[in-house]
């Protein structure tokens, strides 16, 4: 009980900090979302999702035009993409990883996934929301929206909205922020996989507090912060608004759902995790096979179906992006499970339940970035070579790496992550048949870009999956090294033996 206080004191100190810090002084930022290929005219098309409040008018004109009104349809969309991955998490990675895990350790992954879960929600927002989604510098947000300050209007009485993709189309912002909650709470949730059955309870919580706050809320800020449409209201401001968004957003990098926020991210801090921790007594030497294919398969059953909700959703408008990204992540995942597969059958003579579950998680994970940048044969091709990719990540990349990371969260999250958030920079060509736009906020227009370069984007999505990998490994590494020095990171040998469901929680999945 004293260590589990020790790791709540951990989150306490860093939410002192947050609140007792200098408040921002500018303009509460206008929105950014996971995105199209659109961005300001003024900087190449960039992928990421929007948050919320609006910036100052430009001109007279622009300010003495009527607020636009959240869409109903727009708003119902994004509410049931929030349930949808809620579903994605609590019950669907808890039953994927559950399956996955041997039968004496099943609970402690379900109590991992679902308190982690909450916990992140929690701290989202507190202050998560706002490091990730107002206005800060290159790196970070600020505080404007601390404990979801400013998230009602006094003065109109009713809520604020936060800008889409397209100009005076606009969503509530506390619709927004429960999306985007979702997102950050299923990403640490990922990590879980990489050191389940031998951390600490409340050393994983730790942990996440600590990651959460300095890795996942940065890096989502860099890749999806921006000022919002309606904020580019003429040539003369377009290089200030652009100034004003997050660094990889600022490079124009693709990222439509979280290729790189969601999948490397948590891929990378996994990893680091497993070298942290260590192998699992008797790894290698005894066996750790599933305990039930069945929730495994239910699980990643579930993953499919509210993974429409994360891809899609990202659109922030029930629209014809929102349908691209829906056909693309249906079409790209089905084609992961059938290579995965092939591969298997082809590696081992048969193809397995476990594979054909994994394919389909591979695929969703390499669709992520994609979803909504590529066309649905670019979507086909990446949904084929991540069912490859991702055997490859957990056989023969595992071997070498020689870490026991315990549900291959880096074999396919972060190999099919980086496939994916690479391959979105040939895809969205437009001569492979990708959108290929780019948007002129002045306007209010999209044009396709006629002088696309495929090897100038793949450089800029390459710097950002370096981005993630460098940030995340060294917020990582120091996050479980303070854990492990005040908490202790590792169950003892006797009770990774006997199984955390009864060590770490006094309870067990199926009976003694």
């Amino acid at each position: 009980m004293k260590k589990l206080l020790v790791s709540l004191a951990l989150g306490l100190g860093l939410l002192t900090a947050a609140t007792f810090a200098p408040a921002q002084t500018a303009a509460p930022a206008a929105v950014a979302s996971e995105a199209k290929a659109e961005a300001p005219a003024a900087a190449p098309a960039a992928a990421a999702p929007a948050a919320a409040a609006s910036a100052p008018a430009a001109d007279a004109s622009a300010a003495a035009a009527p607020a636009p009104v959240p869409n109903k349809g727009d708003t119902a969309w994004m509410m049931v993409s929030t349930l949808l991955v809620i579903l994605m998490t609590v019950p669907g990675l808890a039953l994927f990883y559950g399956g996955l895990v041997r039968s004496k350790n099943m609970l402690s992954v379900l109590m991992q996934v679902m308190v982690t879960f909450s916990l992140i929600v929690v701290l989202w927002f507190i202050y998560g929301y706002s490091l990730a989604f107002t206005e800060g510098n290159a790196y970070v947000g600020g505080f404007d929206r601390l404990f979801m300050k400013g998230i009602w209007d006094n003065v109109a009485g009713t809520f604020v909205n936060a800008a889409t993709f397209s100009k005076g189309v606009v969503i509530p912002e506390i619709v927004f922020a429960a999306f985007q909650a979702t997102f950050a709470g299923i990403t640490c949730c990922l990590i879980v996989g990489s050191f389940a059955e031998r951390i600490k309870f409340s050393a994983a919580l730790a942990f996440m507090v600590l990651w959460f706050t300095f890795s996942y809320a940065p890096i989502a800020h860099m890749v999806w912060f921006w000022m919002g449409p309606d904020a580019y209201a003429s040539k003369e401001v377009a290089d200030a608004m652009t100034a004003k968004a997050g660094m990889v957003w600022q490079w124009g990098a693709l990222d439509f759902a979280g290729g790189t926020v969601v999948h490397i991210n948590a891929a990378v801090a996994g990893l680091v995790g497993a070298y942290f921790i260590g192998k699992r007594v008797g790894y290698g030497k005894e066996s750790m096979a599933p305990h039930s294919l069945t929730l495994t398969m239910v699980g990643a059953s579930l993953l499919w179906v509210g993974w429409f909700g994360f891809n899609a959703g990202s659109a922030l408008e029930a629209n014809g992006f929102a349908a691209l990204a829906f056909i693309n992540t249906f079409g790209a995942t089905a084609a992961a499970v059938l290579t995965w597969s092939i591969g298997e059958a082809l590696h081992k003579g048969k193809a397995s339940m476990l594979g054909a579950a994994s394919g389909a998680v591979a695929g969703l994970v390499a669709i992520t970035p994609a979803a909504g940048n590529v066309g649905i044969g670019g979507a086909l091709i990446i949904g084929l070579l991540s069912g490859f990719a991702g055997l490859w990540g957990v056989t023969g990349l595992k071997k070498l790496l020689g870490a026991d990371d315990t549900l291959d969260v880096f074999g396919v999250h972060g190999v099919c992550g980086i496939l994916g958030a690479i391959l979105t920079g040939v895809f969205n060509s437009p001569a492979l048949g990708g959108p290929g736009y780019v948007a002129d906020w002045v306007t209010a227009t999209m044009v396709t870009s006629a002088d696309y370069s495929i090897s100038a984007q793949v450089w800029i999505q390459t710097k950002a999956v370096l981005t993630t990998v460098v940030w995340s490994g060294v917020v990582s590494f120091i996050a479980y090294f303070i854990v492990d020095k005040t908490i202790g990171l590792r169950v003892s040998e006797e009770d990774e033996r006997e199984g955390l469901d009864i060590t770490s929680h006094g309870e067990s999945a199926y009976g003694r």
